[in-house]
């Protein structure tokens, strides 16, 4: 049997030099093909998973093991992750004044090439020109420095755009719908789509607060994330339940009951 895309097992997760431990415990499976929403309410450790998983240097995985098509993500350094197919789209894109989104992304690519098997400026040009079309995007955006005066519906965009050049097969979304008009989130949403359908083989972990980007994107299973835990799993039908009623029922359901 091929191995998962995606394999969390028993992940305890520490910050380092801090005794405090932010995951507990955490189990979680996503395969190629797939999109898993993971929601919950602020503090409960979402996007302290997909930093871990990235590869940031400040959490420290205590106990449990992370697999990336059956290899230890944890065994990787980050720059390794990334040329393996881990992509992360941050809650908040840092600027890089004075850098083009073109040069960054090509920079990018042959980083995790060989000299000798750089990708060629004509080879480039099109996988940028083929992104930038499949996401309805003038071709000018490319030229623009890397988030240097972009709005906020801009910098996401930004995101999704690497997406589609550097070709993942695991992409971490980190609640990429923060801070988007509805606007703003359908034309992510509809790029997430657009890079899904072209890729078959991607599998997504979108990160959220609220239902209202899975309006738009559509996830395989919906898992809910309290107090480092993830204590629910189920269909879109979890989301539509948790848009109605919150995050109370689920603790109050999880808590143990005195005797």
């Amino acid at each position: 049997m091929a191995d998962k895309l995606l394999e969390v097992r028993d992940l305890h997760v520490t910050v380092e030099d801090e005794d405090i431990e932010i995951l507990k415990g955490v189990d979680l499976e996503v395969d190629h093909g797939e999109i898993h929403a993971l929601m919950g309410p602020n503090g409960s450790g979402k996007s302290t998973l997909a930093k871990l998983i990235s590869g940031h240097p400040s959490f420290i995985a205590s106990r449990g093991e992370v697999l990336y098509e059956g290899d230890d993500v944890l065994e990787m350094e980050p720059d390794e992750r990334a040329r393996a197919g881990v992509f992360m789209a941050f809650q908040y894109p840092s600027e890089i004044p004075g850098v083009s989104i073109s040069n960054f992304l090509r920079t990018a690519i042959n980083a995790g090439r060989d000299e000798e098997d750089e990708i060629s400026v004509f080879d480039f040009r099109k996988r940028l020109k083929d992104a930038l079309e499949l996401l309805d995007m003038d071709e000018s955006f490319a030229d623009r420095y890397v988030n240097d005066g972009f709005s906020g519906g801009e910098k996401k965009r930004n995101e999704i755009l690497q997406m589609a050049v550097l070709q993942p097969t695991l992409a971490l979304l980190d609640e990429t719908d923060s801070g988007l008009d509805i606007d703003a989130l359908k034309v992510v949403a509809d790029g997430v789509n657009r890079i899904g359908d072209q890729n078959q083989d991607l599998g997504v972990l979108l990160i959220t607060h609220y239902q209202r980007i899975l309006n738009y994107i559509e996830p395989d299973r919906v898992h809910v994330m309290i107090d480092g835990k993830i204590v629910e799993s189920g269909g879109p039908e979890l989301a539509e339940q948790l848009e109605e009623q919150g995050y109370d029922w689920l603790r109050e359901e999880k808590e143990p009951v005195s005797a």
